[in-house]
Formats: structure tokens, C-alpha cells, sequence
């Protein structure tokens, strides 16, 4: 029997969890599972609190996964198919429940069985170890894992190839010089991903109350609205992160957000709860640097921003409205922070502005997303057929804040604040500008980023905006 015969006749087990799939399907069942219903949150204590096999087996009960895009690690998936092709017998031993693991056997198709969570029996360590000497000896099989609770398997492993390991794997791989296949390190353009530090470009928005104030060289305001841009940035990176667990499905599916670190399985769910607490942490400490009015609008923020990872994103219209209201909740920050009154003006220049931008966000959605007439975009409240009442109300919402800006210029309160008011008579034009040519991009499929980083960077929007800065420096000289 040459070594290729001898290495077919032993079983070839493989973990799931970390190993085959670069991700936790407890973990992503829980957020699955909280998604579908966070009054879930209840009930998971008492599951736990009844063991292991009782939490996932508690969660598998409520929803379903696609194994179709899960991200497996595509090294060790080759190995299986080649060798499950040569005649080897591949065994799928794992903690998951058994619904999990045989929809992922069914897809794949080249396991020969599945050892899997039954009942109350939580198939890891000593159980999975036990199950596989029970079915083929101890020494009679091979073992594929990637952590602590691997160990007591890889001892009763013929053979052991450690995957992605944790610490306590990569120790027990050096100290018994086993074979490994590790994974790619997460890099610092991986954890700017997480962050999503492009997006902390909107909490300049903060700024903006200072600006209107003619506050340009108060340090004090500066130095707050300093403080305030790192809080909201830091609890804002927190929240997308939530997000990204809450949409980890439909970002799978999707063609550029599949690349999302926790999507991608760049990074893990503990990982990423690990850096929420931190920016939490970051963001709430720096508040309270400012004032109780700030911490309450900070407050309000983490509230509404969850409620719309949660529910409001998927609600027709509730979701622009919800996003409308959190580019304006930053001008309140900036004006909590600062002290600075918000004029109605403000607000309702800021509601219908950035009403119109969030509209945009869903056109493009709408244009890019290929999806029968009829049927909702996944994880949205809208249809194919909604584009023209989308772009319809987008544009009007702009109109509308170009004309609320329009009746600003004529108001006695400009009149108190610039001694030259009609050098800022071209500020409308301006907005109108800005949004209009946002959305003919829009149309020619050419929007791909956030309206509102997009006006940020775009070398021709900021031209604009320095203009409009300027003249509002002039005018209130």
C-alpha cells in the first residue's frame, strides 16, 4: 500500500467554527436571531444559563443560514474537494448544530458524515474527541481545528493540521511541530475598513453651528468642537460595526460589501465586540469632556443609529428620514457642544438637505441592485418601480432647502448678523448646485459613495463650498 492508499484509509475530520469557515455561526445565529427579534435578548440569558447545546440549539430552532455564502477558507475547502475526489473519507465534527452543519454538508457535498451538536450533547473537546475515537480509534483518524477547544482532539489525532490558529493552538502546533495553514493577518487598511474612517468625514458637520456664529478663532469652541468630532466618530465606528453584524447576510450577497472585513471574514464577531467597547469607551469618555446637552444628543444618536441598524433601515421612507435626521442630529451636537443656539433656519434647511441625499442613497440603491418587478431590494422597504417617486421627492427635497435658505437671505436675523447680506445672496445657488449635480451622477450611475463624503472629496463640490465659505466670511465682516 503506497502512502497515497495509507493516507485515504484514515477519515479526514474537520472543525467548522474558525477552521473550515472563517467565522462563528453562534455568533452570527445570535445577531441573525436578534435581528429577526430584539426582544430575543430576553430569552438568550435562560438559554444560556441551561448550557451550550441549549443556546444553539435555541437559535437554530428560529432561523435559517446560506451556506452558499458563508466565507470559507478556500485553502483548506481545495484540500477537502482534492481529496474527497482521490477517495478519501471526509467527516464534518462540530460544535454547530446539526441543522447548521447538514445544510452546509448539503451544499458542499463531500462529506462522508457529520458529527454534529444533538440535543444536549455540545459536541467540542473531550465530546468531539470521544464521538471520533468512538467511531474510528484512537489514532484512527486525522484532525483539522484552530483553537483551545481543538486540543484534546489533536492529541487523539493520528495527524493534526491546525488552521488559523488562536494562541493556544499556534502553542500546541509549535510544541508538536504540526502542520499548519495559517490565514492572512488582519492589516491596518483591514481595521480602517472596520472603522469606516472615510465616514467620520459627515461629523465635520459638527463644525457648523461655530461656523454660522462667525466663531472662526474662538479657541475654546474649536477645541470643543474637536472633542465632539472624535466622541461622534468613535461611536459612530462603534455602531457601523453593530451594523455590519446585523447585515453580515445581506452583505455577503451583495458585490462590494461581500469584501467587508466582518463579511469577509477578515475579522471576528469577538474581535469586533472588542473594538465596539473600546470606541464606547473612547467616545462616551471624550463626551464628558463637554456638556450634559451634548451627552444627551450623543445619547439619542446611539439609540436612533441601533434602531436603524435594527428595524428602521428596512421600513419605506422611514429610512430616509431616520438618515435625514442623524446628518442633523450632528448640528445639534456641534451646537450642544459649543453652546451655540440652532436657528430654525438651520434645521429646516438640514432636514430637507440632507432628507435629499439620504433619497439619493436609496436611488442609487434602486439603479444598481438587479432585482425583478415586484420584489423588495434585500434588507430594504423598496421596488424597482419606486425609483421615479424616489428621485422625484429627492429633487423636490432639494428645491426645498435651496428655497428655505432663499427666505433666510431676506430674514431680520441676517440682516442682525451680516452688515453686507446680499454678498451671501448666491449661498442657494450654491446648494442647488451641490445636490442637483449629485443627482444627475446619480443617473448617469456614477454616485458609488455616500452623498455626503462624496461632496466632501469631490475636488468641484469643494471648490464650490470654499466659495460659499468665503462669501459668508465677507458678508459678516
Amino acid at each position: 500500500m503506497d502512502a497515497r492508499s495509507d493516507r485515504n484509509a484514515i477519515p479526514l475530520a474537520v472543525d467548522l467554527d474558525g477552521t473550515l469557515i472563517a467565522t462563528d455561526l453562534l455568533w452570527e445565529g445570535m445577531f441573525l436571531l436578534l435581528k429577526k427579534n430584539p426582544l430575543y435578548i430576553f430569552l438568550v440569558p435562560f438559554w444560556a444559563a441551561a448550557g451550550p447545546a441549549r443556546l444553539k440549539q435555541a437559535i437554530a430552532q428560529r432561523i435559517d443560514i446560506d451556506p452558499a455564502t458563508l466565507p470559507y477558507r478556500a485553502p483548506l475547502l481545495d484540500r477537502l474537494r482534492a481529496e474527497h475526489g482521490e477517495g478519501r473519507k471526509i467527516v464534518l465534527a462540530t460544535g454547530t448544530p446539526r441543522k447548521f452543519a447538514d445544510a452546509i454538508s448539503a451544499h458542499l457535498g463531500i462529506f462522508d458524515r457529520v458529527l454534529a451538536t444533538d440535543g444536549l450533547d455540545n459536541l467540542t473537546s473531550g465530546k468531539k474527541r470521544a464521538s471520533l475515537i468512538s467511531a474510528y480509534g484512537d489514532g484512527g483518524f486525522d484532525y483539522a481545528g484552530n483553537s483551545r477547544h481543538d486540543l484534546q482532539v489533536f492529541d487523539a489525532a493520528r495527524n493534526a493540521i491546525v488552521v488559523a490558529p488562536d494562541r493556544h493552538a499556534a502553542r500546541w502546533q509549535a510544541a508538536h511541530g504540526a502542520e499548519t495553514m495559517p490565514a492572512p493577518r488582519p492589516t491596518l487598511r483591514t481595521i480602517i475598513k472596520m472603522l469606516r474612517v472615510h465616514q467620520w468625514l459627515k461629523n465635520s458637520l459638527i463644525a457648523v453651528p461655530m461656523v454660522l456664529s462667525h466663531e472662526y478663532f474662538n479657541t475654546n469652541m474649536i477645541w470643543e468642537c474637536l472633542l465632539a468630532f472624535v466622541s461622534f466618530s468613535a461611536v459612530a465606528s462603534a455602531i457601523y460595526i453593530l451594523n455590519d453584524f446585523f447585515d453580515l447576510a445581506l452583505d455577503r450577497k451583495h458585490v462590494t460589501k461581500c469584501n467587508r472585513p466582518f463579511a469577509s471574514g477578515a475579522l471576528s464577531i469577538p474581535f469586533g465586540l472588542g473594538a465596539i467597547a473600546v470606541l464606547l469607551t473612547i467616545g462616551v469618555g471624550t463626551g464628558l469632556f463637554l456638556s450634559p446637552e451634548f451627552l444627551a444628543v450623543l445619547g439619542g444618536y446611539m439609540v436612533v443609529t441601533t434602531a436603524y441598524s435594527l428595524s428602521f433601515k428596512r421600513m419605506l421612507l422611514v429610512d430616509v428620514l431616520t438618515l435625514a435626521g442623524l446628518y442633523t442630529i450632528r448640528v445639534i451636537a456641534g451646537a450642544a457642544a459649543t453652546g451655540v443656539a440652532v436657528s430654525f433656519w438651520l434645521l429646516a434647511f438640514s432636514i430637507f438637505f440632507f432628507l435629499s441625499l439620504a433619497l439619493v442613497k436609496r436611488f442609487v440603491e434602486l439603479r444598481t441592485t438587479a432585482i425583478p418587478p415586484g420584489e423588495r431590494i434585500a434588507g430594504r422597504g423598496y421596488r424597482t418601480e419606486d425609483q421615479e417617486i424616489v428621485a422625484q421627492a429627492g429633487m423636490a427635497s432639494a428645491f426645498s432647502s435651496a428655497l428655505v435658505l432663499a427666505l433666510y437671505m431676506d430674514s431680520v436675523a441676517v440682516r442682525e448678523l451680516y452688515p453686507h447680506p446680499w454678498l451671501i445672496w448666491p449661498l442657494p445657488p450654491i446648494v442647488l448646485y451641490l445636490t442637483m449635480r449629485v443627482w444627475i451622477l446619480a443617473r448617469r450611475d456614477e454616485m458609488n459613495d455616500d452623498p455626503v463624503v462624496f461632496i466632501i472629496r469631490d475636488w468641484r463640490s469643494q471648490i464650490v463650498v470654499l466659495i460659499g465659505a468665503v462669501l459668508l466670511v465677507i458678508g459678516g465682516w
